[in-house]
């Protein structure tokens, strides 16, 4: 069978999509400024498609260490449509993160998120890419039960 994966750059002309697939797959409503900074973080916010069907996407933030040089790599989201689940969108997402943020021009410490506590297959994705729990934080949402999330990070340089 013919697949064929791709990513695509998020772009002011189809921001709508990634706002569809956002409300789609996260129990969250993301406010505009989140898609104006989207826009401006480059090859850290990707969408995926699926035989030219926009399937999924990962949008990244980078945040300064203080009293460092180094900045930190926040991944603000990362998700896919269920229908494309198990097919690899995810991994080729988080690849390419990954490989973007050992750019030694980036000078990128460490790639951590947050996952609600009862999201047993993303925690299991995460580790199973290199992620590691590094502690929990207590009602990190606001509006969605359970409220508190793990922190996974990954070390990208030390």
């Amino acid at each position: 069978m013919y697949q064929r994966i791709a990513l695509g750059d998020v772009t002011p002309n189809n921001l709508g999509q990634l706002r569809k697939l956002n409300a789609t797959l996260f129990p969250v409503e993301y406010k505009e400024s989140f898609y104006q900074n989207v826009l401006a973080v480059g090859e850290f916010a990707k969408l995926v498609y699926y035989n030219d069907v926009c399937a999924g996407a990962v949008c990244c933030r980078k945040e300064e260490v203080e009293g460092s040089d180094k900045v930190n790599l926040y991944i603000m989201t990362l998700g896919v449509l269920q229908a494309y689940r198990r097919l690899g969108l995810g991994k080729q997402l988080l690849d390419h993160i990954m490989n973007e943020a050992g750019q030694k021009d980036q000078a990128i410490a460490k790639v951590y998120l947050h996952v609600q506590i009862n999201n047993d297959p993303a925690v299991e994705f995460y580790k199973e890419n290199g992620f590691d729990v590094t502690g929990t934080q207590q009602d990190y949402y606001k509006n969605v039960e359970p409220r508190d999330a793990y922190i996974l990070e990954k070390v990208i340089v030390s």
